[in-house]
Formats: structure tokens, sequence, C-alpha cells
């Protein structure tokens, strides 16, 4: 009973845009004519109240912290790169053990705007409210794990693919925010305005460089490149016909969870998400300096992932891997009862599309077709 209603709490008043400002919030709503199902008006409600609460927290933030803020160097992040549902959010947790490095959390990717003064004492009750797993796979969720920078973003600017998903009917112009390809240069100053002040804070909040993770970041490295020339990647790989089942799964079970309209993301969305975030990352993966980026694949990391994780750090000079080994035996060891998702068989007309429209990536990985 108990679990039920966090459940419901969570997945069906909260929303990722909870992080938002009242100002930003009413102007999203505006820009799409206030078109919300019925079903969402009681998280239009509270996101009404909440974002009035950020306002002014916001406000307060900016005038105990700003001036400080100005003055944090962000040291060169690491970058996990990847395709949704390619592995991603293990390698993040594998990587982020390493204390040496920093990382955003679920608490303040939520709350971008706040968290420096809120977490202490709001975290605990997040902590409450949030599931034990999250809604598209039984990956162990809390306030205080590892989470996407995107979120943060997407509250902060509103520029983000991921709105995408919250407005289905009237917001498939946020595909643009993947890439960002013909987007204003006053948006792209927005944005990276917005990723340094939020990598500031957490720079500010933990003294350690970061290491970062959102599938987005797949199709900006030149982007990233511009704001932090020293930044390393890793980009993890998956075959793309797990991909696919794996994508469309999670847009089914996130659709309930993020959507303000009815509506569903269909198979033309998946493929054209990949094949955009792909042609960017091939055009722009050669402009990452030498020894500053490496490229792992899903099925070794899920085999034999003490020995792909040191490999990382043996390709980006991440150094004291023997110190961390410890630890990353330890958690595996307690994931070793994970259960992935099962799904069915793709039918033989889909698995063609799918080999057809995302060769490349069967190509250059060497998945059979």
């Amino acid at each position: 009973m108990f679990e039920r209603l966090r459940i419901f709490l969570a997945w069906h008043v909260v929303h990722c845009l909870v992080g938002m400002t009242f100002g930003d919030w009413w102007r999203l709503l505006r820009k799409h004519r206030f078109a919300v199902s019925p079903l969402a008006w009681h998280r239009i409600a509270f996101q009404m109240t909440v974002s009035l609460a950020n306002s002014i927290n916001r406000v307060l933030e900016l005038r105990a912290y700003g001036s400080r803020l100005k003055e944090v160097a962000i040291p060169p992040p690491l970058f996990v790169l990847g395709h949704y549902r390619s592995g991603t959010t293990h390698l993040h947790y594998l990587l982020t053990l390493d204390s040496r490095f920093a990382f955003p959390n679920v608490y303040q990717t939520f709350n971008p705007h706040t968290f420096l003064r809120t977490e202490w004492w709001i975290a605990p009750v997040a902590r409450w409210l949030i599931p034990r797993f999250r809604p598209q796979d039984n990956v162990v969720l809390s306030a205080d794990v590892p989470n996407e920078d995107e979120i943060a973003l997407c509250a902060m600017t509103q520029l983000s693919p991921y709105l995408a998903w919250v407005f289905p009917h009237t917001g498939q112009d946020y595909h643009r925010y993947l890439t960002f390809e013909d987007v204003s240069a006053d948006e792209i100053a927005t944005w990276k305005a917005a990723m340094t002040l939020f990598f500031q804070k957490l720079t500010f909040k933990y003294g350690r460089p970061l290491i970062l993770k959102s599938p987005p970041h797949t199709a900006r490295i030149r982007l990233l490149l511009e704001m932090f020339p020293e930044a390393r990647f890793v980009h993890i790989h998956r075959d793309p016909y797990a991909v696919f089942q794996s994508t469309r799964h999670l847009a089914d079970r996130i659709r309930p969870v993020l959507g303000l309209q009815s509506g569903r993301q269909t198979d033309d969305s998946i493929f054209a998400v990949y094949r955009s975030m792909y042609s960017a990352f091939f055009e722009q993966k050669g402009l990452i300096p030498a020894g500053r980026f490496c490229e792992v694949s899903y099925d070794e990391l899920t085999k034999n992932p003490v020995e792909v994780v040191r490999s990382i750090y043996e390709s980006l000079d991440l150094k004291e891997f023997d110190a961390v080994q410890p630890k990353l035996e330890a958690y595996l060891t307690s994931i070793s009862g994970y259960q992935k998702n099962r799904h069915p068989e793709l039918p033989e007309p889909l698995r063609r599309r799918i080999a057809e429209e995302w060769s490349r990536g069967f190509a250059e990985w060497g998945y059979p077709l």
C-alpha cells in the first residue's frame, strides 16, 4: 500500500519539470496554448504551486551564492555518451564509484535552480516520495543516485528534446535541440550559460571533476568541446535491434510519466532520433583530441565489467584504477540479481527496416544484420 502511494505521487503528480520557475512554467504553457490533457490537470496545479516556491528560492540562492559561483572554475568533465537504452546509466553508475569525481544526483537535476539551499532539508522528503525503481526498468532509484544533467537543462532552458515527450502533439519542434542544428545563436548561448551555471553549482558543492551522462550529449560533441576543450568522452554502443526494442519500451513506459498531452512516441520518431543522433556523432567525434575518447560495447560491459572499466581508465589516463576496483566489485555483487527487461521478438519487416535505416551502426560496430 505504501509503495503504491509513493508510485502514484511520483509518477502522477510530481513531474520532470518540477524544478522550473513560475515565469518559465507559465511561458511554456502559453507557448502550447495551454493544450494539456484533463488527466494532467492535477500535475499542472501542483506545478504551479511548486514553481512559485522555486522562483523565490532561486532568487534567495543567487543572492547567497551568486557572486561566489562566478569565480568557480569547472575542471574538465568526463561525458558518458550513447543512445537511450545502450547501457549509459549502468556505465555512469560504475564510473561514479570513484570518489575523486562528482556527479549530479536525482534531486539536483530535478531542482537545478535551488539545490544549494534546499537539498539538505527537502531531499529527505524526496527519498520518501521517490519509488524504489525507475518506471522503464528495474534500476534502483533514489534522490542520491547519479542522474542526467539533461533533466536540469530542460527545466532551466526549455531547450531540450525531452519536451517532445511532455508535449507529444504540439512539441515536435523540440527535436532540433538534440543536435542544436538550425538553432539560433541566442538559444545556444542560453543553453551554454545554463549548463555552465549548473556545473559551477556542482563544482562549488563538491570541489571535484564531474562525470556526466545524458544521451542527447551524444549529438553535441562540438558544443561540449567549445565549452570544455579538455573534456573526456566515453561512448557505449549496443546491438541496434536491442536498442530499438528497449527504446520502444522506454517510450511506452515514460509517456504517462512525462506527458502532459495524450499521445505516444511513434516508431518513426524512434528511427529519426537514432539517425539524427548518430549522424551528428560520427561527424563530430573526430574533433575530440587523441587520448580523450574511448568506446566500449554494452555486451562486453555486461560480461566483463571490471576489465571494461579498467580499459576506460587506461584509455583516458584516469589513473588509480586499483583503488577503485574493490568498490566496483562490491557494487557489482550488490546488483548481481538484477533482471533485465524481456521483449518480444521483432517481426521480420521491422528487423529489415532497422537494418536499413540504422545500417551505419551495424557497420561501424560489427553487429550482425
